[in-house]
């Protein structure tokens, strides 16, 4: 069996992988010809990557969100742009390593970079915290914000966090103060702001560094104001009942693009951004491309006007 990561449900993909790539294997090895079936079998493959993916439910979703070779931050970062200088420290108290930052280049067009970054084995997931920042780190964005605005450069923001850290020492520094400071100050910055939630959207943790005139979703992300297993845990004190929760918080991007939370899906690729990493990346690109040359035509005041009406439009219903 495949040793590669997978979710249960991807399981009948990855064991049709091994049979084609064993049956490759040993049409070379045993020169036999078996183009014909291995043709056949990649077939059958695509409409089983179609046929599981088209049905995914939200709960099966949120833990595609969570893939643990699904691309982070630094990554996208990485593949989007070049000439990435991070920035570091909140001038205040400390350099928190979850959230990342700084200058670059989308082709021609400088950014602000800023977001949450997630690790991969476990010495980097404790180094990262897991994605969740601190008060630091909302200071640290905050400070790359007014710096991007005194220069002029519009902030790309990519979100995958699954909380703000909710520990003694965070709440002892003003981890609420902090979230509430980032959301009043970013409605105000005079330049273009994009966001991508790329990954998990959780709570004040996805909030502090997502307010933008564009918010944008990858397809297998979720955004909401507690994660599934929280809300189970907290109605039925039970988190095994996630994917009733799931259901209840319609987190996933096309909920909340209906629901008019956030402006656009950005379609992945077959089986998700984890199974083809540049692919996404460059749907990632041209998406903030476009969103940054409809902003970035606008006149100050009127970008400024849009954001407001954009949130306070929020919540009203008929």
């Amino acid at each position: 069996m495949d040793e590669r990561p997978h979710l249960d449900f991807e399981r009948p993909i990855i064991e049709l992988e091994k049979k084609i790539s064993d049956m490759k294997d040993f049409s070379v090895g045993e020169e036999i010809e078996l183009s014909g079936e291995i043709a056949s079998m990649e077939k059958k493959l695509t409409r089983l990557r179609q046929e599981i993916y088209s049905g995914l439910t939200r709960w099966q979703k949120v833990q595609l969100s969570r893939h643990p070779k699904r691309p982070y931050t630094l990554d996208y970062i990485q593949m989007i742009s070049r000439d990435f200088v991070e920035l570091h420290g909140d001038r205040c108290y400390a350099d928190d390593k979850a959230l990342v930052g700084g200058f670059a280049y989308i082709d021609d067009q400088p950014v602000m970079f800023v977001g949450q970054q997630k690790g991969r084995d476990t010495k980097e997931k404790l180094y990262r915290n897991f994605g969740m920042a601190h008060p630091e780190g909302y200071r640290k964005a905050l400070r790359l914000f007014s710096m991007a605005e005194k220069f002029n450069i519009p902030i790309v923001i990519l979100v995958d966090t699954p909380g703000a850290f909710p520990g003694i020492g965070a709440e002892e520094r003003g981890q609420a103060e902090a979230i509430a400071r980032n959301i009043r100050e970013m409605s105000r910055f005079r330049v273009p702001i994009v966001v991508v939630i790329i990954g998990e959207g959780a709570s004040g943790g996805a909030l502090g560094i997502g307010v933008g005139d564009r918010v944008l979703m990858m397809e297998y992300a979720w955004y909401s104001v507690i994660s599934p297993e929280g809300c189970a845990a907290i109605l039925w004190r039970d988190a095994a009942k996630a994917s009733e929760a799931a259901e209840a918080l319609k987190p996933t991007s096309d909920d909340l693009v209906a629901l008019g939370i956030i402006d656009e899906v950005i379609k992945e690729p077959p089986s998700g951004a984890h199974n083809d990493p540049k692919a996404a990346a460059a749907i990632v690109k041209a998406s903030i491309q476009k969103a940054l040359r409809e902003l970035l035509a606008l006149p100050v005041e009127q970008l400024l006007q849009e954001r407001l009406e954009k949130y306070r439009r929020m919540g009203e219903f008929e």
